[in-house]
C-alpha cells in the first residue's frame, strides 16, 4: 500500500521541507557561485526516501503516490532546481525507468543502489546534433556475439560526471524512432567518458556533462526493453519526468511568491511598504494563481498515474504551463526586488536562470504544444 494518508504525506513533506531550509537554502547562492552542488546532500536525500520514492520496498524504495512524489518534488524546486533534477533524473528518468521496463533480474540488479543513492542514474538521449527530434539520434549499438557494442555522443546530460549507470539510447536498426534501443551502461566501463559542461546561465550546481562512448561493451542482459523499443521506452521516461519538472517548477514558482510577499512587507517606498502599492500587488496575485494553477496541473498527471490511466497528454500539459509559470513568476518577483533582485544575496534573480532552462529541456514548450495539438485532432503536426 502506497501512503494514501494525509498524515503520512504531511509528515513527509515537513521533513522535506525541514532538510531543504538546513540543508540546502543556505548553500543554495555558494553552489551557484562554484558551480557544484556538494555530493554530501546525496545520503541525506537518500535517508528521506527520496531517491526511491514510489518504488516497491522490496528494492529498498520508499512507496508513495505520485501526488506525494510531486509535493515533495515541489519542496526540493522550491529550494534549489538543481537539488530537484539529481532526484528526478536518477529515480525519475532512470529508476522508474528501470522499473517499468526492466526484468525482474534488472530491477533487482539496479534498483536497490538507485534507492539508496549508492549509485546514480543518468538519462542520454540527447545528442550535440539532435535534440527535440530525438527519433534521429545517431549514437550506434552494433551486435558482437552476445554483446552490444557502443559508439556515440550524448549532451547536456543531467547528473552525466555524477553517475555511475547511464540508460544510453543507441541506434540498432534502421532510421526512425523503431531503430532504437535503450541500454543500461555502467559509466565505469572502458571507453566511457564524461566531460563536465560549465558556464551554463542556471542550473549551475547541477553535474551536467557530455558523454562520449568509444566502442563500450555491455551485456546483452544490459538492454532495458525489445530491441527497436528503445524511443517508445524514452517517450515513456519522458512523460513521467515531465509530470516532475512541472512540480519542480511550481516550487521555483512558490519560492518566488514567498520571497515576494516578504520582501513586499518590509521594504518601505515612498512611505509605505511595497505591499501597500497596488502594482505591486498585482504582481504578486499574479504568481498566486498561476502557482496554484499550475500545481494543478500537476496534480491531475499525478493523480492520473495512481489511477494507471495514461499521463502524457496531462504531463505535457504541466510541464507546459508549469514551466513558463516559473518564468513568468520569477521575472514578476524580480521586478517586486527591483535592484536588489539583480544580485545573489536573494534568490529570485537565480530562480530566474534556473527556471529558464525548463522551457527548453525534456522536450520544449513548442514540442509540448504539438503534442497537445496531436492529442486534441489526432493529426500530428511533426
Amino acid at each position: 500500500m502506497g501512503m494514501t494518508v494525509a498524515t503520512d504525506q504531511d509528515l513527509l513533506r515537513r521533513a522535506v521541507l525541514d532538510f531543504v531550509e538546513r540543508e540546502v537554502v543556505p548553500h543554495r547562492a555558494e553552489w551557484d557561485r562554484v558551480e557544484q552542488v556538494d555530493r554530501s546532500i546525496i545520503p541525506g536525500l537518500a535517508g528521506l526516501g527520496l531517491l526511491g520514492l514510489t518504488l516497491p520496498e522490496e528494492y529498498g524504495g520508499t512507496p508513495a503516490d505520485h501526488r506525494t512524489y510531486c509535493m515533495l518534488m515541489e519542496e526540493l524546486g522550491r529550494g534549489d532546481s538543481s537539488v530537484r533534477g539529481i532526484v528526478s533524473v536518477s529515480l525519475g528518468l532512470f529508476g522508474k525507468t528501470v522499473y517499468s521496463e526492466g526484468t525482474a533480474e534488472q530491477r533487482a540488479r539496479w534498483l536497490p543502489g538507485i534507492c539508496s543513492g549508492e549509485s546514480l542514474g543518468c538519462f542520454a538521449l540527447t545528442e550535440p546534433g539532435v535534440g527535440s527530434d530525438a527519433a534521429n539520434l545517431t549514437a550506434r549499438a552494433v551486435r558482437d556475439r552476445g554483446d552490444w557494442v557502443i559508439s556515440g555522443e550524448k549532451v547536456f546530460i543531467t547528473n552525466g560526471t555524477w553517475a555511475d549507470l547511464a540508460l544510453v539510447f543507441a541506434r540498432t536498426g534502421a532510421e526512425g524512432s523503431r531503430g532504437i534501443t535503450a541500454f543500461v551502461v555502467p559509466t565505469g566501463e572502458p571507453g566511457f567518458t564524461a566531460t563536465e559542461i560549465r558556464g551554463k546561465l542556471g542550473l549551475r550546481g547541477q553535474a551536467t556533462a557530455t558523454l562520449h562512448l568509444d566502442g563500450v561493451r555491455v551485456p546483452d542482459s544490459n538492454r532495458l526493453g525489445d530491441e527497436g523499443r528503445g524511443f517508445k521506452v524514452a517517450m515513456a521516461a519522458l512523460s513521467r519526468g515531465r509530470m516532475s519538472l512541472a512540480a519542480g517548477c511550481v516550487g521555483v514558482s512558490r519560492g518566488c511568491l514567498e520571497a515576494s510577499v516578504s520582501y513586499a512587507q518590509e521594504r518601505h517606498q515612498f512611505g509605505k511598504p511595497l505591499a501597500a502599492h497596488q502594482l505591486v500587488q498585482e504582481m504578486i496575485a499574479d504568481i498566486a494563481v498561476e502557482t496554484d494553477a499550475a500545481r494543478a496541473l500537476t496534480w491531475i498527471a499525478a493523480d492520473l498515474a495512481d489511477a494507471g490511466e495514461r499521463i502524457d497528454l496531462a504531463a505535457s500539459k504541466a510541464k507546459y504551463f508549469a514551466s513558463e509559470t516559473a518564468v513568468r513568476s520569477a521575472n514578476r518577483a524580480l521586478q517586486v526586488f527591483g535592484g536588489y533582485g539583480y544580485i545573489d544575496e536573494y534568490p529570485v534573480g537565480k530562480y530566474l536562470r534556473d527556471a529558464r532552462v525548463t522551457t527548453l529541456y525534456e522536450g520544449t514548450s513548442q514540442i509540448q504544444k504539438l503534442i497537445i495539438g496531436q492529442a486534441l485532432t489526432g493529426i500530428s503536426a511533426f
